[in-house]
């Protein structure tokens, strides 16, 4: 065999290795919808937009189940004595968790505060929005076995003002979280697209849990995802994607801790004002009124400061409107 005829061999070889692989590449994503001709299936769809639901799926498990470690919040976040907390608070200082009580939590409670500040969700955190991290906001979710609390869908950077979206919410599971007592359900690649048209309902009467009663519409359920989540484990979201939760039809209490959000030093409320505190790195832009962390449970530092940051966040949540809601 001569030279011309090995070096012609090597390179229709390595042609035909280079074709083959970049097609078989190009047929893992596209098409994107199976090709037909009239019943017949002329052309597969594409192996992940076939199987995008299950991907994501698996990718959730994954993340739910090993970006920390369970045993390490649960100790911090889902302990007896955090539910002890939750119940010691409601039993002496009756309705301070209710309606816009709910929210700023972390400011009156060290419990609450030590989940807020821990160094693993924060790890976490940072590799999603950097090294400079601010607290904008916590709020507690509970859903009783005997109300019919719900959440529509929607997407949370519609209506918080924080801009540009170098923000991420954690959820924390303090009990278990599943589709039974009322989960959080993602729809599915809606964090890639433009805001969505809202209806501002007010629907508190129904149940439902947001301000505004703000809701997308005509949201398709086969398209989301249910977020399950045991005790102690956390999930991330995407201030654009659309999500919402669905009534607790269990006999036990939901309990879920979220906070609303990490943002990003560089993120600004272009709405209201905000209170914030240091989680890491340090802030070079001071766009935000930074507070203190609480020493004891409901001191009155605590209470002044989450008074004035709920008076301001009330402001932002219902901006442009002549009426308010109970949250």
């Amino acid at each position: 065999m001569n030279l011309t005829l090995l070096l012609s061999s090597i390179g229709i070889g390595a042609t035909i290795g280079f074709v083959t692989n970049y097609v078989a590449i190009k047929l893992l994503f596209r098409p994107y919808k199976p090709i037909k001709l009239g019943n017949l299936i002329i052309f597969p769809q594409g192996v992940i937009p076939r199987e995008k639901h299950s991907l994501a799926k698996k990718v959730g498990e994954v993340v739910k189940n090993y970006i920390l470690s369970e045993e390490e919040i649960r100790k911090i976040v889902t302990s007896k004595e955090v539910k002890e907390e939750i119940e010691f608070i409601e039993k002496k200082w009756p309705n301070e968790l209710e309606g816009l009580g709910r929210n700023y939590v972390h400011v009156i409670s060290p419990i609450f505060d030590k989940a807020v500040h821990n160094s693993k969700i924060l790890d976490s955190v940072e590799d999603i929005i950097g090294t400079n991290i601010l607290v904008g906001g916590t709020t507690l979710f509970i859903k009783d076995p005997d109300q019919k609390g719900f959440v529509s869908f929607h997407q949370d950077a519609k209506y918080i003002g924080f801009e540009p979206h170098n923000w991420v919410t954690a959820w924390l599971a303090i009990t278990d979280s599943n589709e039974e007592n009322g989960c959080m359900r993602m729809w599915t690649g809606t964090h890639k697209t433009d805001l969505k048209h809202h209806s501002e309902k007010f629907d508190y009467g129904t149940g439902n849990l947001l301000t505004r009663g703000q809701t997308v519409e005509n949201v398709p359920l086969n398209e989301t995802e249910p977020v399950i989540l045991n005790a102690g484990q956390m999930s991330l979201h995407h201030p654009k994607i659309v999500h919402g939760s669905g009534v607790n039809k269990s006999k036990e209490r939901r309990m879920g801790f979220v906070i609303q959000s990490y943002i990003g030093t560089n993120v600004e409320q272009v709405i209201g004002k905000v209170y914030v505190q240091q989680a890491r790195g340090e802030d070079l832009f001071n766009y935000h009124e930074h507070t203190k962390r609480p020493l004891k449970t409901m001191e009155k530092e605590g209470i002044d400061i989450r008074k004035k940051a709920n008076e301001a966040l009330s402001k932002i949540f219902y901006s442009g409107l002549s009426q308010k809601g109970k949250f």
